[in-house]
């Protein structure tokens, strides 16, 4: 499964992460630019060291399990 993780700096300067799952691709990196953006901008999210002040990264990570029978 692919994700779509936005990392962020809050007050305390510790990154936080929000994940989106199935992102749509290819990644638009303006798109994620100006929703990074809003999201700073309206304050929407909080975080135990408060606000998101910064923009960190964006990456998509993808997850690949393989069970191992026992």
């Amino acid at each position: 499964m692919k994700k779509l993780e936005l990392k962020f700096l809050n007050e305390e300067d510790k990154v936080v992460t929000i994940s989106i799952d199935q992102p749509i691709e290819p990644a638009d990196e303006t798109e994620i630019n100006a929703a990074m953006d809003a999201i700073i901008a309206e304050n929407c999210f909080y975080s135990s060291g408060g606000d998101l002040v910064a923009k960190k990264e964006a990456r998509i990570v993808e997850r690949n399990v393989t069970s191992i029978e026992l």
